[in-house]
């Protein structure tokens, strides 16, 4: 790709994990009793044909990682794990209340903060109680973050006899000096020594998460991260762009300069030859980020055209419900988005007055459905189609006209007659791009501040 076409799309973006995205949601968008109707009715629709999905959310790190943006609770007081679980456990008692019969669990995902926070036996607990209010489904799957400093061989063994059969270590970078400031310091050896446990007691899929664009980063650090990363060779890679966002609240990247940080062009080299190197080592690229082995669910998925992409990143499981628990959580029912109140007393007072404890969502009206639609297609296949007249709406024709440009750019393809559009595989970093012409809340108002990270 040009350094012009680089510098010409790389403006501010959403990630697209929803549509309507977060910004555009109001608090009280959804109220309780709104929100309760929503879940009733996605999961009547979906708990028999394809069950439904949960997330959780597990805040705590004992210490701050500068780069991240997550939403977190650094403590080292883990006299805080007994009191959230059974916090968590009281809202999953919240919507078992509203459901007319057992769930049928296709899914859970551990995510943070950091999960491994919490000792193995406090994982147990919470997990063993969720599911002794529902079923599983065929071929569910569980996954969860780990942080290879504080991963043990019991954490992992404890989860694989309770399900879990896929996990992600975050990697970023091996590099020392890039480590520190990123305050994000562990060896290849402690990454070696999870990843190895975690092959020996049997995970099917190990992911290692990787970050170009990091302060002091070059080409010849980042070749050399994945160059360490091949000899362990996991299933899939997660090649992160990282999101220079100083100005959200409760983040550490006030601790560097973004003359720290790679330029554009230096950041493109990176994400370039990144890719090359995971190419040669037999990595398919799937959707935004993510490269998988042939061997791997992921890249199955994408190869049959069943990649779905939601709040917990892409997954080779699509259901209509996703249940979020803990604070920040976000959950999905298809017609309508909410998210949990973000502050960790607020969180915790709501539940306990027996309140679900959310604090803004959306509803999804019928043009709000079908652009989802799209820009799914778009983030997981690279290519959209309206020849359905249920994929049509008033505002398609200007859509596709904004993308004009980036078709005489080369960059995609607007097939009128077969009702299509299409990128080409070198384009793919520019998917956000293509999106954002199909976003009408983000083009009927465009944001006066600073919301998103940079495209590219």
């Amino acid at each position: 790709m040009s350094t012009s076409l680089i510098q010409k799309y790389n403006i501010p973006g959403p990630r697209y994990t929803s549509y309507p995205t977060v910004p555009y949601w109001k608090e009280n968008g959804v109220d309780a009793l709104q929100w309760e109707e929503l879940v009733r009715e996605s999961f009547i629709n979906s708990n028999q044909s394809e069950g439904i999905s949960i997330y959780i959310h597990l805040p705590f790190c004992e210490s701050l990682c500068t780069f991240c943006a997550c939403h977190k609770r650094i403590t080292k007081r883990h006299s805080v794990e007994a009191p959230y679980i059974e916090t968590l456990l009281k809202e999953w008692d919240l919507y078992c209340g509203l459901f007319p019969e057992k769930a049928r669990i296709k899914e859970i995902h551990l995510g943070g903060g950091t999960p491994t926070f919490f000792s193995p036996q406090n994982l147990k607990k919470l997990i063993t109680k969720i599911l002794s209010k529902g079923e599983l489904v065929d071929n569910f799957e569980f996954s969860f973050e780990a942080h290879p400093n504080n991963t043990s061989r019991e954490h992992l063994q404890t989860l694989f006899d309770l399900g879990f059969r896929r996990t992600s270590f975050g990697v970023q970078d091996y590099d020392l000096k890039v480590q520190k400031t990123i305050n994000r310091i562990q060896s290849f050896e402690q990454v070696k020594q999870v990843t190895t446990w975690a092959r020996e007691i049997g995970y099917q899929s190990i992911s290692h998460d990787l970050v170009f664009g990091l302060p002091h980063q070059t080409i010849e650090t980042m070749l050399g991260t994945i160059n360490l990363t091949k000899e362990l060779k996991p299933d899939r890679i997660a090649f992160y762009s990282y999101a220079h966002v100083p100005w959200v609240k409760n983040v550490g990247q006030r601790g560097y300069s973004e003359k720290d940080l790679p330029s554009a062009d230096q950041k493109r080299a990176l994400y370039q030859g990144g890719k090359e190197l995971l190419d040669e080592l037999g990595y398919e690229e799937i959707g935004m980020d993510h490269f998988a082995l042939k061997s791997d669910s992921l890249y199955k998925a994408t190869h049959h055209k069943r990649l779905h992409r939601n709040f917990m990143g892409y997954t080779s499981n699509k259901t209509e419900l996703m249940i979020g628990l803990g604070m920040s959580s976000i959950s999905d029912s298809w017609h309508g988005f909410a998210q949990n109140l973000k502050s960790l007393e607020e969180y915790t007072e709501s539940v306990h007055r027996g309140e679900l404890p959310i604090f803004r969502g959306h509803t999804l009206n019928h043009e709000d459905l079908v652009v989802r639609k799209h820009i799914l297609n778009i983030m997981c296949n690279f290519e959209t189609s309206w020849r359905e007249e249920s994929l049509k709406f008033p505002e398609l024709g200007e859509c596709l006209n904004r993308l004009k440009e980036m078709e005489n750019d080369g960059l995609l393809i607007i097939d009128h007659d077969k009702e299509k559009l299409t990128l080409h595989s070198y384009a793919r970093p520019f998917v956000r791009n293509v999106c954002m012409a199909f976003d009408l809340h983000l083009l009927r108002k465009k944001p006066s501040t600073r919301l998103f990270s940079m495209t590219i």
